[in-house]
């Protein structure tokens, strides 16, 4: 069964999604990585999933996140 997922775990998942580490976000959250690590572990078992891509895939197919709200890298130049 899905459930809905917390402010901060929408948040944290959404940070995720658009490429960040647990580090990263943790930095800009100004908490710990292992905080983050829980936040997503309660995140994944809310929506049933068993790994950060799943759970993006499922938050986006329930609602959870806007696909518009995932930012496309930009393209890398290659070394010449």
């Amino acid at each position: 069964m899905i459930r809905n997922l917390t402010r901060r775990q929408r948040e944290v998942l959404l940070l995720a999604a658009n490429g960040n580490t647990n580090a990263a976000i943790a930095a800009w959250l100004g908490v710990t990585p292992h905080s983050i690590a829980e936040i997503l572990s309660a995140a994944y078992r809310r929506l049933g999933a068993s790994d950060r891509a799943q759970a993006v895939a499922i938050a986006l197919a329930v609602g959870e996140l806007g696909v518009h709200q995932i930012h496309v890298p930009e393209r890398q130049q290659e070394a010449a």
